[in-house]
């Protein structure tokens, strides 16, 4: 018994086209090509109209010009349809501004009626683009809702680490800043029964390990879950340019307004951690001279820029798959509606920049956080 290959789908076809002889000519150079196709001709758009809605066509070809109307019409019903049919006009000259014109509204492309040798080519090309646009739309649409997808997670990851700062700086306040002050009770105790030089000597060393000890865990707290911010983010942001100042010998001058009012608190902690993050990496690694830190709120933008005069960064150091610093920063300032730019050159140091719209911004503020 002979097997037979299945019968190929048809290439169905829309023709849009007044002439029954064009019409002909068509068909018989598509069979000449040897294509298994199904054309079915209307001349006027409710024809047109009406078989779009009946079937669905691979290809529609048209001629441009028809009594009362021309192919760019057509396409208007194609796309209040919303339809992404290829669409390949096949007509007389129609001048070059015409054809651009109908390319650029988004038709396939235009085939000259004395070339209609080359429909079958012509007709496969577009069908191929065509095919390859749509593929094109769903990854672009599928990459969108990825980026969607790990915007959230990184807003949940965010929110996720500043509960857990949290939630270690109220132990280290509760149970070790505790221990410490009981600490400094019985030394204080010990110091007023005992008269031993000895003793003396050994109380003022632990007095002053002890106080080494409150400060850095006052340090570490302040670093977890930043109660300055609740000073408003103007003053937090000099405490930290202050801390900066004192732990590094780097001057870091702040030049903001006395006071920002009306900040959601999410922005007010990604300005923050912003901040804290910029200098932590210029005491690293920029090797600079100086810092500054400009805050303002002008024309319904929170603006924070940290530039130093130090090393720079290169683009190859962006880039690194180990450089988490600055993408977080930069998934932390979409949480809130904003965008973090980076400007730097070798040599020349380095700007790192954050800008919130405020319009916007209380549309992403979670509101009161226990941070």
């Amino acid at each position: 018994m002979t097997n037979h290959p299945p019968n190929p789908t048809p290439l169905r076809i829309l023709h849009l086209e007044d002439s029954p002889l064009d019409h002909a000519l068509v068909k018989r150079e598509l069979q000449r090509s040897g294509g298994v196709t199904e054309v079915e001709r209307v001349d006027t758009l409710d024809a047109f109209a009406q078989a779009l809605e009946q079937c669905t066509f691979d290809v529609i070809l048209a001629d441009y010009r028809l009594p009362g109307f021309t192919a760019l019409d057509a396409w208007q019903v194609m796309q209040q349809k919303q339809l992404k049919t290829p669409v390949v006009l096949l007509s007389g000259a129609i001048g070059e501004s015409a054809a651009v014109a109908a390319i650029k509204v988004g038709i396939s492309d235009y085939l000259p009626k004395e070339d209609i040798g080359k429909l079958g080519r012509v007709l496969e090309r577009a069908i191929e683009m065509h095919r390859i646009q749509l593929e094109k739309e769903a990854a672009d649409v599928e990459l969108a809702q990825s980026e969607k997808r790990l915007a959230s997670f990184a807003e949940y990851l965010q929110s996720t680490i500043e509960k857990e700062r949290a939630a270690i700086a109220r132990e280290i306040h509760d149970d070790i800043g505790g221990s410490l002050a009981a600490v400094r009770f019985d030394l204080s105790w010990i110091s007023r029964h005992s008269s031993d030089p000895a003793t003396q000597s050994h109380l003022s060393a632990a007095s002053d390990m002890l106080t080494h000890a409150l400060e850095a865990s006052q340090r570490i707290m302040m670093n977890l879950r930043p109660a300055v911010l609740d000073q408003g983010l103007v003053a937090a942001v000099n405490w930290l340019a202050t801390s900066f100042t004192k732990r590094t010998g780097l001057p870091a001058t702040v030049r903001a307004p006395q006071k920002i009012e009306g900040l959601p608190k999410s922005v007010q902690l990604t300005a923050y951690r912003t901040t804290q993050e910029a200098l932590t990496n210029i005491g690293k690694y920029a090797q600079c001279t100086q810092v500054k830190i400009e805050l303002s709120d002008a024309e319904g933008v929170l603006t924070l820029e940290v530039t130093d005069d130090g090393l720079g960064i290169t683009s190859e150091d962006l880039a690194k798959a180990s450089s988490f610093g600055i993408r977080g920063l930069k998934e932390r300032a979409r949480t809130v509606g904003g965008w973090l730019d980076v400007s730097s050159q070798p040599g020349h140091g380095t700007a790192i920049i954050l800008s919130v719209p405020l319009t916007k911004s209380t549309a992403y503020d979670t509101g009161d956080s226990d941070t």
